[in-house]
């Protein structure tokens, strides 16, 4: 089965992006991006699936996954039941191997990084107390931005780049290979929608960017990604959603359904409850108790 191409909801201008969610469930799209990515199970059981290595997984596990490592999270069928008093929960680190710049990784000072995401290529266990070191730097860049979250991912590395208790998952071979057409034309569409996400974005638009005609577009971009660009606009908006109300505990929902390109509430609420399985007070809530 091909991997799907999943476009990492970041900022235009950041490099990486560091997130705590609460979700019913981890999904069920077999997928990939360019960003390496650290997951630490905060709650959740059921069966992963990264690169030609199927295992069960529980809360508590972390992995390092390289770039285009195809994986997917499937939960136990309890999860996807819309049972209120059960959801899965994860910090994610997700960072393009070059987050602080290519003339950084030519430097010898880079060279046990550079080593460290030839390994990720096949996935990595992280155990011991490497494990333990790396849990409370994750959660705490899941709650700061820009240059503080930078240094973080830094230390997370060099303390990832001298353990010993790092085990591989897969196989190098199972690194998924992208189109690289294919996939500067989805970078196009999903720098231009990070950019302009907050205004009403017509297809026309989009599909110019994308160099296509509507039609075309509509179909390419169903193809490649398995969602609509309707679907994927407002997957945008809710990330930002999201993080706009981690990260200020006194930001009304009013106030970030306007910010984020919502026109009425009554539409940003029904859009953020299916998308995350909660209403945006809920989530505020769990996130400011």
């Amino acid at each position: 089965m091909k991997p799907q191409f999943y476009l990492v909801p970041r900022d235009i201008r950041s490099s990486h992006v560091s997130r705590h969610h609460t979700l019913p469930n981890f999904g069920t799209v077999w997928h990939y991006h360019p960003e390496l990515e650290l997951h630490y199970i905060v709650r959740g059981e059921g069966v992963r699936f990264v690169g030609d290595n199927v295992s069960n997984f529980n809360a508590g596990e972390l992995l390092l996954l390289g770039e285009n490592l195809p994986h997917m999270w499937r939960c136990n069928e309890e999860y996807f039941r819309q049972d209120p008093t059960i959801s899965a929960e994860a910090v994610v680190v997700q960072f393009l191997p070059d987050f602080v710049g290519n003339d950084f990784l030519k430097k010898s000072e880079a060279d046990a990084i550079l080593s460290l995401y030839d390994k990720a290529k096949a996935g990595l266990i992280i155990t011991g107390h490497t494990r333990e070191a790396l849990i409370p730097l994750m959660l705490k860049s899941a709650k700061t931005t820009g240059l503080n979250r930078m240094i973080l991912i830094l230390t997370m590395l060099e303390t990832l780049s001298r353990s010993e208790e790092l085990y591989p998952i897969s196989t190098k071979d199972a690194l998924y290979q992208p189109n690289k057409e294919e996939t500067d034309r989805l970078n196009k569409v999903y720098n231009y929608t990070l950019t302009h996400y907050k205004k009403d974005l017509t297809l026309e638009e989009i599909a110019s960017v994308a160099n296509l005609s509507v039609t075309s577009f509509c179909r390419y971009f169903k193809m490649v990604t398995k969602k609509t660009f309707h679907d994927f606009l407002i997957e945008i908006r809710i990330s930002h959603a999201q993080r706009l109300l981690v990260e200020d505990s006194s930001v009304t929902t009013e106030a970030v359904c306007f910010e984020c390109g919502f026109n009425n509430r009554s539409n940003f609420f029904g859009h953020f409850k299916r998308i995350t399985g909660f209403t945006p007070v809920e989530f505020k809530r769990r996130c400011h108790p």
